[in-house]
């Protein structure tokens, strides 16, 4: 009577679940395989063997035969007095007395099982809560397209060859990559056993404190999540830690996990003035800011900025414009403000006594100028929740760090408009160093500038960075004269190869323009949010979403500078074209856009969103040269471009490439930000 007793409880649940998606429009039955996929399009199957499957994973039935025997749960719906009734509860007696051992057979599609035979096992084992089932596993591979989806896919399948672990995946790609550098391993050779075992035990744990906190209701996965956790702490740490302080631990990400699980999880300020409008009504007028730095901070206790260097401002150029602008701090408030640097941070642990020495300090913000730094700026943000930290990068997502750059594009546009005017053979050179983000935006509108000037002109694309590369030679080669070089250079070198030059017959270097960062106004802007009040201000971004500052010539932190070989008709060329981008009238990315591939929009379309320009991974039409390959870029840079990368990757054919899927803990990448595409770390 008690097995009775079972099937009629689980029968109401099934029928309940069956009434809800009716309800809801939603078919509520078990999802057949064959209605979506046919074997003929997919590129075969292939057996797996006898494996442990979540039962979770279980998305429904490989035919029709038993589809409407179950709720869309796999929950029986059939009469209490038919066969189908009798032999669910008789499994039922089974399972409590010695346990089902027959394996059912599944076929895996896209990291999801469809059940061909033991479909009734599967309804009783997920009717009992039993977390695993024991299956004969084939599997169906899908043809390789370049959707999202599919590739993650592909990646997964790598994963599992070398540690067949089924129930972690990822939203995007890159995941597995990650869980293996962190684990570290890699995709190409089978794990340790010690290794799996470790991998299953914490994912299992964090699985289920994530769940037990709400997690399943996100739209992330559970391996989203995981990945989150170990960016900041340890794996180990889920085995050694008690439960209390793994839920603390949890808690304390959360909101990292909440950004993750928005589409738009970023939320782009462009303009300073959008912080203060947002924030609360007070004048943003001198006075009052004064009156404020008066009653929060005075030179007595003063606002305490720390600025952390991975190197020294001898060996980058990066640095030693940040330098500048740090000094330029001390400088503009008067004492009311005072910074302190760190110098030589590129290791964790160097990194973390520098953290540790500016929070004794009572350091109220915290600025670290490299992309490659975030993962460690983001393990401190949450260790230090009352401290503001803030990363110079773009497009990086983390809610406890915000970030800030520059949009270069802005400049590089007037640049090479001022490069076309005196480009004789309507050839440029363009050497670039790092394909990150930002730096597609840049090449693309220095060449829309140029075209707009002189429709022939083409830009002669080399990297610089790409292995057993002589870029100078390659440039001659094509007869080029005028060339966009590095933005700066090291404060030590003699070198002029830097901004926008011509280069004659006997070597001589002739400079004609370069752009200017201007990182003294930029962490003024900054520092003023917090002396004004406005740093919290709610309007911005919600809670759930990443802040990053994007700022351009409008609020000063960028412009260009001319030598005086410039003339009078080009200056007014520069001058009228960086008019319009101050006031927003003229825009490189507005209306029609083609790239070497084609048309990308129309005549008459709007501007491209900034993420659209941050994240561009397209070459203009007038544009000759290609993205490299990851395996393409010497070994000093790969870390960095791993980290905030917009590359073509050669196992996915070919086709661009977001590098970037989560920060890796304890990262060695040597170089800079977004602004080394353009060899400000040359």
């Amino acid at each position: 009577m008690g097995v009775m007793n079972d099937y009629i409880k689980a029968r109401k649940a099934g029928l309940r679940e069956v009434q809800r998606d009716i309800s809801r429009g939603r078919y509520p039955y078990l999802t057949s395989l064959e209605d979506f996929v046919s074997i003929a399009d997919t590129a075969g199957e292939y057996p797996v063997g006898l494996v442990e499957i979540p039962i979770s994973m279980i998305a429904g039935t490989k035919t029709k035969g038993r589809q409407n025997a179950f709720s869309r749960g796999f929950l029986p719906v059939l009469e209490e007095a038919s066969e189908f009734a009798a032999k669910w509860q008789k499994l039922v007696e089974i399972q409590e007395t010695e346990g089902i051992r027959d394996a059912v057979k599944v076929y895996e599609y896209m990291q999801k099982f469809y059940v061909e035979e033991g479909n009734k096992r599967v309804s009783v084992t997920k009717y009992m809560n039993m977390p695993m089932i024991l299956a004969d596993v084939t599997r169906i591979l899908p043809r390789k397209t370049d959707d999202k989806y599919n590739k993650i896919y592909y990646e997964f399948t790598r994963f599992y060859n070398v540690a067949p672990i089924y129930d972690i995946s990822f939203s995007e790609e890159g995941g597995f990559e990650k869980l293996a550098e962190i684990a570290g391993q890699t995709l190409d050779q089978p794990w340790p056993e010690d290794t799996l075992q470790t991998v299953r035990s914490a994912y299992q744990y964090f699985s289920e404190i994530f769940a037990a906190k709400g997690g399943e209701d996100l739209s992330v996965t559970t391996g989203d999540a995981f990945l989150i956790y170990l960016s900041i702490f340890s794996l180990d740490s889920l085995l050694n830690e008690n439960k209390t302080e793994l839920e603390r631990r949890i808690n304390s990400i959360w909101n990292e996990i909440l950004t993750k699980n928005r589409d738009d999880n970023i939320e782009v300020v462009e303009d300073p003035d959008m912080i203060t409008k947002a924030g609360s009504p007070k004048s943003a007028a001198g006075t009052v800011i004064s009156a404020l730095i008066r009653k929060n901070y005075t030179e007595e206790h003063p606002l305490r900025a720390a600025f952390i260097y991975d190197r020294t401002a001898e060996e980058s150029s990066w640095i030693y414009g940040h330098e500048l602008g740090r000094n330029a701090v001390d400088q503009r408030f008067g004492g009311v403000v005072e910074t302190i640097k760190f110098e030589g941070c590129a290791g964790e642990e160097e990194f973390r006594k520098a953290v540790r020495a500016a929070v004794a300090d009572d350091d109220d913000l915290v600025f670290t100028v490299s992309p490659a730094q975030m993962a460690a700026t983001l393990r401190a943000a949450i260790e230090y929740p009352k401290v503001k930290f803030m990363n110079c990068s773009v497009n990086l997502s983390h809610n406890a760090v915000r970030t800030y750059y520059g949009r270069m594009y802005e400049a590089k546009f007037l640049m090479g408009a001022l490069a076309a005017s005196v480009a004789e053979n309507h050839r440029i050179g363009y050497r670039a160093d790092y394909p990150i983000y930002g730096t597609f935006a840049n090449i693309n509108a220095f060449a829309i500038g140029a075209a707009m000037i002189d429709p022939k002109a083409e830009i002669e694309l080399i990297w610089s960075t790409k292995k057993d590369t002589d870029w100078r030679a390659e440039m001659r080669e094509m007869g080029v004269s005028v060339y966009s070089g590095p933005d700066l250079i090291r404060p030590q070198e003699a070198s002029r190869e830097y901004g926008i030059y011509k280069r004659d017959e006997a070597g001589n270097v002739l400079n004609l323009a370069a752009p200017m960062w201007d990182w003294g106004r930029y962490y003024e802007l900054i520092i003023r949010t917090i002396l004004d009040d406005t740093w919290n201000a709610k309007d911005i971004a919600r809670p759930d979403q990443a802040l990053n500052y994007w700022w351009g010539m409008q609020s000063g932190v960028i412009d260009v500078i001319m030598s005086e070989h410039i003339s009078y008709y080009s200056k007014k060329l520069v001058g009228a074209l960086r008019h319009g981008l101050i006031t927003d009238t003229l825009n490189p990315f507005d209306g029609e856009l083609r790239s070497q591939d084609g048309l990308i929009k129309p005549a008459g379309s709007p501007r491209l969103s900034n993420l659209e320009i941050i994240k561009m991974d397209w070459l203009n039409d007038n544009v000759n040269g290609t993205i490299p390959e990851i395996g393409e870029l010497n070994d000093s840079v790969k870390e960095t471009v791993q980290v905030v990368g917009v590359v073509k990757d050669a196992q996915a054919g070919g086709t661009p490439k977001d590098a970037q899927a989560g920060s890796v803990p304890g990262g060695k990448a040597q170089e800079h930000s977004a602004a080394a595409s353009d060899g400000v770390n040359a």
